[in-house]
């Protein structure tokens, strides 16, 4: 069955990362939505928007939440990274025929700080007032966490691709417990549809260990699949097809 599948990339992204996944869904016969979030819409090589870096997980979810009811009908929501979390977030506003969500982030009430997380986000996090400043990682950085399943020549080639990311984004996810708007907060009892949580047993930023509690989060609802040998870039890193088929024979089963 034809669905709409809106996806919603995740930090430093844009819409061109979902090339591989909306070629492939597509072809399946799913009309697919890419969108980019506030303040993204910009060459990697410009300087961001200064108020990116004061820019919350709200203010995503408020436009995302407007783009979505332009739609014709609920559209599956499938976010990567943070755009998982975006996803959840949406799902319980009653936005989503089905949530699918790629080695997302967790919402508040999920302990994230790992030591490859906060390895990951070093440069970041060591920087007074990160939680209000445009950021972005180092080369370095997002090799280990998000690209070190990539070929060299690609994970650079990806790299050069990102952009500026709020800083006030990764302090709601990574310091939720500090945050007095809980923006990341979901409540799980307000997510009803169907949940398919993918995770990467070598994931070092959203690692599966935190990413199994996202799909027990949702434990009634939900279908957790990890995948071995996969990290997190899930939508581009070498076997990314066998991720996208299982992803849509569930979305027939449901």
């Amino acid at each position: 069955m034809k669905k709409t599948i809106f996806m919603i990339h995740g930090m430093w992204g844009s819409s061109w990362y979902w090339e591989n996944y909306k070629k492939f869904f597509e072809s399946e016969g799913h009309i697919c939505k890419t969108t980019t979030l506030r303040y993204h819409d910009v060459q990697p090589n410009q300087l961001p928007n200064p108020k990116l870096g004061t820019t919350s997980l709200l203010d995503y979810a408020a436009d995302l939440q407007k783009e979505i009811a332009q739609l014709e009908e609920k559209p599956v929501i499938m976010g990567h990274s943070m755009g998982g979390l975006l996803a959840q977030i949406l799902g319980a506003r009653g936005l989503a025929e089905s949530l699918v969500l790629l080695t997302p982030a967790a919402p508040a009430g999920i302990m994230v700080l790992k030591p490859s997380v906060i390895k990951s986000f070093m440069s970041i996090q060591t920087k007074w007032g990160f939680w209000k400043k445009p950021m972005r990682q180092k080369f370095e950085e997002a090799a280990y966490s998000m690209l070190n399943l990539l070929p060299p020549d690609e994970q650079k080639t990806t790299f050069e691709k990102f952009v500026y990311e709020s800083g006030r984004t990764a302090f709601e996810i990574g310091y939720w417990f500090l945050d007095s708007k809980h923006a990341s907060k979901v409540d799980e009892s307000e997510v009803t549809c169907p949940v398919l949580v993918i995770s990467g047993s070598e994931d070092r930023i959203t690692p599966a260990s935190v990413t199994r509690k996202v799909a027990e989060k949702y434990k009634s609802i939900s279908t957790y699949k990890e995948f071995k040998k996969h990290a997190h870039w899930v939508v581009a890193e070498p076997g990314w097809e066998d991720i996208a088929k299982f992803v849509a024979d569930w979305l027939k089963s449901i």
